[in-house]
């Protein structure tokens, strides 16, 4: 998916990949797409939930390919409003 920055949230624990996403976020101009590469297993939790808290738009949530299966890292595209 395209995107316009990119954060690498890999090897952060809750909440650190949410609480820099949205530092990232508020530097971006509305419309931009954030891709936040997470390893943290509350992401799946806490992105979705931030997103819906603070009104981005969480487009996608995709698997990387090759990440480790007992920490599989992910892909969250996430569009500021």
């Amino acid at each position: 998916m395209n995107h316009d920055e990119d954060l690498d949230a890999r090897g952060l624990l809750c909440p650190l990949p949410v609480l820099k996403a949205r530092k990232r976020l508020a530097a971006m101009p509305a419309g931009a797409v954030l891709r936040m590469r997470a390893d943290d297993p509350a992401a799946v939790v806490d992105v979705p939930h931030f997103c819906n808290e603070s009104g981005h738009e969480l487009l996608a949530v995709e698997d990387a390919a090759g990440s480790a299966p007992d920490r599989p890292e992910r892909h969250y595209f996430i569009r500021r409003r």
